[in-house]
């Protein structure tokens, strides 16, 4: 019995479809199991590769990702853009207006980020290298950032966002078409010489200027609102009086003062008393708390100034001049 556990045995397949083409219809199933966020817990939601590229109308199978993610409103999507957007373009101009072109095409949502193209790296599994795009290493920095500081922490920069594995980028964006899309929510994964590959920028898909522009707030958020709506609950069929509402805050404040205490927001309030829970409220049976939160702002733009002054001039006559 041992000698015949080692043995070795040859199998044929047959009546197969050689056939690596999947359709939209399908992705989408694929993308359907993870739909429903009270039967499956998620946080990172990744896109692949894009399957068209920016001179069609949008893009299918990201834009069903990011309608996922945002129906959800517990995960991030991360989307890049189409192979034939920037993988074998020689000119940047053309990668440029073709990245902008297939982020303009994309919804608007503070729960997806979209980053620049892709990066040649060796896949030792079949001892090849091959273009893959940076959606999943985007991801991969957001998973790395919950573990060496919080959720709230931007992922990018050269703390925290060094991209892993990366041979060379298929477009190396400059600052002048960092800038360029950095304007269409696109966050540029730059290669600096001598200092790694970075992910240069933090934004969501989110087209309106507000706090939720921002990777670290919108996942900030997402932790907060997971953490008390497991702590709301445990309200659920309890007396809707001032002993239950004492409680609920009992619960949630010591988390927010925690979170505080760890750099992710500068200042909260909780109300849940007869201001917000009337008698109209009590009667409908309804239970209802405000979570008032100020998030800590992640850098995205840092001035300098050199001033050069004459010998005798003391610094504290020039200083905020």
């Amino acid at each position: 019995a041992g000698a015949a556990s080692h043995s070795a045995f040859s199998y044929s397949l047959a009546s197969g479809t050689d056939d690596y083409t999947i359709t939209n219809a399908e992705f989408a199933t694929g993308y359907d199991f993870f739909a429903d966020a009270e039967s499956v817990d998620l946080a990172l939601l990744l896109c692949g590769p894009s399957t068209t590229s920016s001179d069609a109308t949008g893009d299918t199978k990201a834009t069903y990702v990011m309608d996922i993610a945002t129906a959800r409103k517990d995960c991030v999507a991360f989307i890049s853009p189409a192979n034939a957007d920037v993988v074998g373009v020689a000119n940047a101009v053309t990668q440029t207006q073709n990245v902008v072109g297939f982020a303009d095409g994309l919804p608007s949502t503070s729960y997806a980020v979209i980053d620049s193209g892709y990066k040649y790296m060796f896949d030792k599994y079949n001892d090849v290298y091959r273009w893959v795009p940076l959606n999943g290493d985007t991801a991969g920095l957001c998973a790395r950032t919950d573990s060496i500081a919080d959720p709230w922490f931007s992922p990018g920069g050269f703390n925290r966002g060094q991209i892993r594995g990366a041979v060379k980028l298929a477009y190396n964006p400059t600052q002048l078409q960092r800038d360029e899309l950095y304007k269409s929510r696109v966050n540029p994964v730059v290669a600096f010489p001598g200092q790694g590959t970075v992910l240069f920028g933090d934004k969501t898909a989110q087209s309106k200027p507000s706090a939720f522009d921002r990777i670290n707030v919108r996942r900030l958020f997402i932790v907060l609102e997971k953490t008390v709506s497991t702590a709301a609950k445990f309200q659920l069929f309890e007396f809707n009086d001032e002993y239950t509402r004492a409680n609920f805050r009992n619960l949630v404040e010591p988390f927010l003062r925690d979170v505080q205490g760890r750099r992710g927001v500068t200042d909260f309030a909780v109300v849940c008393d007869g201001s917000n829970n009337t008698a109209d409220v009590i009667d409908r049976n309804e239970f209802r708390a405000d979570i008032f939160v100020k998030p800590n702002r992640s850098i995205n733009f840092i001035q300098l100034n050199f001033v050069a002054t004459r010998t005798g001039v003391a610094f504290s006559e020039v200083a905020g001049a």
